[in-house]
C-alpha cells in the first residue's frame, strides 16, 4: 500500500476533477518526493533482510548514498 500526503491528494483532485492545470508542478514534485521515499525504504529494508551479507552490505551502501551520507561518516 502506498499512502500520499493530504496536500498531494488535494492537488491531484484539483487537476483530475476540476481541471486546474496549475497544480501540475506541485503534483510532479510531490510524486517525485514519494518515489524517492519509496526507493529509500526499499533499500533500507533490503539492507536488513537480504539473504546474503554481501547483498545486505550492497543495499546498505546504496541506501547511504541515496540519503546523502558522506562516505567519511560511514562505519
Amino acid at each position: 500500500m502506498v499512502q500520499i500526503p493530504e496536500g498531494l491528494f488535494v492537488e491531484l483532485m484539483k487537476y483530475h476533477v476540476l481541471g486546474i492545470e496549475d497544480s501540475l508542478p506541485k503534483i510532479k514534485s510531490g510524486l517525485e518526493e514519494k518515489y524517492e521515499a519509496m526507493m529509500k525504504r526499499e533499500l533500507y529494508t533490503k539492507s536488513k533482510t537480504a539473504k546474503t551479507q554481501e547483498e545486505r552490505e550492497e543495499a546498505r551502501q546504496a541506501y547511504l548514498d541515496k540519503v546523502g551520507m558522506h562516505r567519511d561518516f560511514r562505519w
